[in-house]
């Protein structure tokens, strides 16, 4: 009995080691609640400076279409910058709780994954912006389809939870493009709600159990 045990307790490291080596463990669910708290209160700021636009508070013509855009970008570049040190942060500390390294060839490769589609994404994004302004609409299921894209691609590197929401980002950006007008809200629903339900579950999962 005592061998079976052992043998048992043995496979275990084994089965420990190779997560380690193969797969980006020290994501924390943490840094997906922050990340969706921090596009929450981005978004109704956003929303706000939306409604002083249609109030004409920012006048009327192509000045105040650049302005509100020029806004609503660097508002997005702020909770961008945000939720990628708030997630650099938690994960950095989930690294350490589990006493791994936080930066291997692991991390690595989940990095290059997440980054190409998202690059290809931000490049899209700004010749919609350049060349057609009046595809304004088509920015916010723009960044759910290829957020959800690049989760799918680097959900091999890391926990198979993040493909799920990657499939429920690319959906969500979908169904977006046949509801341009709301695209803000579509936003907050898969930057905001979607990441802060997956960090609960992430938290619980293969945290707070531990």
């Amino acid at each position: 009995m005592g061998n079976q045990e052992e043998q048992l307790n043995a496979l275990s490291d084994i089965r420990n080691m190779m997560d380690r080596s193969s797969r980006f463990i020290s994501l924390s669910g943490l840094s997906g609640i922050f990340a969706g708290l921090t596009a929450l209160i981005g978004a109704y700021i956003a929303h706000g400076e939306l409604k002083k636009y249609i109030k004409g508070e920012y006048g009327y013509g192509v000045d105040a279409d650049v302005e509100i855009e020029a806004n609503l970008f660097k508002l997005g570049i702020c909770v961008l910058l945000i939720a990628i040190a708030g997630g650099f942060l938690f994960t950095l500390r989930q690294s350490k709780k589990k006493n791994i390294r936080f930066w291997d060839k692991t991390a690595k490769n989940l990095l290059v994954n997440l980054a190409i589609p998202l690059a290809a994404g931000g490049f899209f994004i700004i010749f919609l912006l350049v060349n057609h302004p009046n595809s304004f609409g088509l920015i916010a299921p723009s960044c759910l389809l290829f957020y959800g894209l690049a989760l799918i691609n680097a959900s091999k590197y890391t926990y198979s939870d993040i493909r799920f929401l990657g499939i429920c980002e690319v959906i969500l950006g979908l169904i977006a493009m046949f509801y341009i007008g709301y695209g803000l809200y579509f936003w907050a629903f898969g930057f905001g709600i979607l990441h802060v339900f997956y960090g609960l579950i992430m938290y619980f999962k293969y945290e707070r159990a531990k």
